[in-house]
């Protein structure tokens, strides 16, 4: 579906793509710092999932993550990888392993989520 931009959209596509890593609402708006309400960056975030443009991460921590799609196009939407959470700097970043489970006969994957939890480069290079 083809939807109309906006400055909310762009604002928030701009956060994602700098940050080269996966935001959480409560992010994308101490970013912002007050541009936006909470409700507009919701809905902006799911409508971004609904077109393929970013996917929901289902952290941990109870938190929802979104990041960018790097490798998704309109006929391919593949999200079965590993996320990385680094327990010092917090940040939630796509690990580009693909996953693969050997299911007992029968059995269709559909999608896999799961975490890694640790330090990331950065933060290990200080431990």
């Amino acid at each position: 579906m083809k939807r109309r931009n906006t400055p909310a959209k762009t604002a928030i596509l701009t956060l994602l793509k700098d940050a080269n890593a996966a935001l959480s609402q409560e992010m994308i708006e101490a970013d912002l710092k007050g541009e936006m309400d909470r409700v507009t960056i919701y809905r902006v975030l799911n409508s971004f999932c609904e077109d393929g443009i970013t996917h929901k991460i289902l952290a941990d921590d109870g938190k929802y993550y979104f990041a960018l799609c790097h490798s998704c196009n309109e006929h391919s939407h593949d999200h079965d990888h590993f996320h990385f959470k680094c327990t010092a700097c917090q940040k939630v970043e796509c690990l580009d392993e693909q996953v693969t489970v050997q299911l007992p006969i029968g059995y269709v994957q559909k999608s896999i989520t799961s975490w890694v939890s640790g330090l990331c480069k950065n933060c290990a290079a200080w431990a």
